[in-house]
């Protein structure tokens, strides 16, 4: 097993949605910025929001064991071998990330090949 690379690409914040449901207090993600980077396999990474790795672990879990090499679903989705695009599951203030399959084994005891 290895870690993926977890890249926050896009912050959002649907100011229409949040004004319509929201507290007057939301606003846009107070925990990831953009550009910043986390390595994962099966634990959520230290400073990363753990219901948004909840929300894509699943990308997380099949990059960090070999899957991917050959897209995901059926090869047309994302261009790139090992690379997923998912975000978290705020409809308010959704975040996007990059995930990239890596060569950096797991530090996980036992997990490793």
């Amino acid at each position: 097993m290895n870690k993926v690379k977890i890249t926050v690409l896009k912050t959002l914040f649907l100011e229409d949605l949040a004004e319509e449901y929201a507290y007057d207090t939301l606003g846009p993600c107070g925990k990831l910025k953009e550009g910043q980077v986390f390595y994962a396999d099966l634990d959520c990474p230290e400073g990363f929001c753990n219901a948004a790795f909840r929300s894509i672990y699943q990308y997380v879990y099949a990059l960090a064991n070999g899957g991917g090499k050959e897209g995901f679903f059926y090869g047309d989705w994302i261009r790139e071998p090992g690379v997923a695009i998912s975000s978290c599951n705020d409809g308010l203030r959704p975040v996007i990330f990059k995930l990239e399959a890596t060569d950096i084994p797991s530090e996980l005891p036992g997990k490793t090949e």
